[in-house]
């Protein structure tokens, strides 16, 4: 067993509801919320992000608008829509009754 890779997936797993959570506050464009999940030690590198983000803007939980940049090009920067936050209520919800199933395995396998 690859054990990197299980602990990869693990974290790709909770990536949705981990940006959808850090964009609930602020406003971010792509570089801001790869740092923002690098300092989680949920590490992203682009290849990851950009279809992720993607997938949730067409799914309508994301919206976009472009801002200049004193430093560059325009930035794209994303926002939760109405539905991103009604779907993060939901994700919110359904890791907290994940989390406590995980534990409660985990709690009664080491009782034994």
């Amino acid at each position: 067993m690859n054990l990197e890779n299980t602990k990869a997936q693990m974290r790709k797993g909770v990536l949705e509801l981990c940006i959808l959570n850090m964009l609930q506050s602020r406003d971010a464009y792509a570089n801001q919320i790869i740092e923002d999940l690098k300092k989680a030690e949920l590490i992203v590198v682009e290849g990851t992000l950009y279809p992720l983000l993607t997938r949730l803007k067409n799914g309508g939980l994301l919206a976009y608008r472009w801002e200049e940049s004193t430093s560059g090009p325009p930035r794209k920067y994303y926002t939760l829509t109405e539905l991103g936050k009604s779907a993060l209520k939901e994700l919110h919800a359904s890791w907290e009754k994940l989390q406590e199933a995980v534990n409660q395995s985990i709690e009664e396998t080491n009782e034994k």
